[in-house]
């Protein structure tokens, strides 16, 4: 049997077997996500006090509590003075810390205007920016380039492995997963919560965008979802409860474990597939020929834009060939 039809008959399988208890737990789950105010950007609450920004780039979380304003992400650029404006509507304090998930425009482009509209808990003018190490090398480009980002928009403060926070009565984890979708990546966990930020490692509406050139791998984000799945806990055994952690994707819906699960499988089975091929010899036009995405294209696939299926199997392909 091939790896794609094992697919299809696994998920078969699945639906078969808990296709009914997952579909009750989702769709009570999203009945919590109340939407508190649509237009640009949408505020969703997640949480009595963390809440989703979405339309602002990729998506945001705020914490929000007597300390003041805990962002993970702080959107593109463009729509910094809306996701300001939520902000004020969810807390009359000021954002504290903007935590950033990767060095991308559509998630550390709001820095600037939202850091000088922040202040430290030391009152020090500006939120504080974190990020991981290479975040900052990426922004700064230290090796003489023309910088992305002005000197405002870098983080102020950065960490290698592993970063914990508490602020607003909550327990704040960030981990870097190596060579992922970045060589920067974060994860951000709020504890009390249970609300699990993943940044541009899960990604709801397309093939996840593996940068190569950027130090991102296929092996590297696999490894990444399941240190995702790991975090993340589903409503089991009452699965027909609300309940179990919040997963907020890099773009796309909130999602839960079980669909992380999915997410993460799909992609391991995509890996597998363009393995076996390079294995049996086959150059890169000759993978891109053998479609092996199929069976996901229609949902997560794209012939057009910034990310199409075609730029993820070569992603694929590149990471897996490349010399160790």
């Amino acid at each position: 049997m091939s790896i794609l039809n094992f697919r299809q008959t696994t998920i078969s399988l699945l639906a078969i077997l808990i296709g009914a208890s997952v579909g009750l737990h989702a769709q009570s789950s999203r009945g919590q996500q109340e939407v508190l105010h649509q237009g640009s950007v949408e505020v969703v609450l997640l949480q009595p006090n963390v809440f989703m920004l979405a339309g602002a780039g990729g998506n945001i979380v705020a914490q929000v509590g007597d300390d003041g304003v805990v962002l993970v992400d702080a959107g593109a650029a463009a729509q910094s003075a809306d996701v300001l404006a939520a902000l004020k509507k969810l807390s009359p304090l000021p954002v504290r810390y903007v935590l950033d998930t990767s060095a991308d425009p559509d998630h550390v482009g709001g820095n600037e205007a939202i850091s000088k509209a922040g202040a430290g808990l030391d009152r020090s003018s500006g939120a504080l920016t974190l990020a991981h190490e290479r975040v900052l090398l990426r922004m700064s480009a230290p090796t003489g380039e023309k910088a992305l980002f002005s000197e405002e928009a870098w983080p102020r403060s950065t960490y290698i492995d592993k970063k914990s926070l508490y602020l607003n009565g909550e327990a704040i984890r960030l981990v870097h997963p190596p060579a992922a979708h970045t060589d920067g990546d974060s994860i951000v966990f709020f504890r009390r919560s249970d609300v699990l930020v993943a940044g541009d490692v899960f990604d709801q509406t397309r093939f996840p965008v593996i940068d190569v050139a950027k130090g991102g791998s296929i092996d590297g984000e696999i490894a990444a979802l399941n240190l995702l799945v790991d975090i993340a806990v589903p409503p089991t055994p009452l699965p027909w409860q609300e309940g179990g952690t919040l997963v907020v994707p890099g773009h796309g819906r909130v999602s839960e474990s079980a669909e992380l699960v999915e997410y993460r499988d799909m992609i391991t089975i995509i890996r597998d597939v363009v393995q076996d091929l390079i294995k049996k010899g086959l150059t890169l036009d000759q993978v891109q020929a053998a479609d092996p995405t199929r069976g996901y294209t229609e949902e997560y696939g794209s012939n057009t834009g910034p990310w199409t299926t075609k730029m993820f199997v070569e992603a694929v392909y590149k990471s897996l060939t490349a010399k160790k």
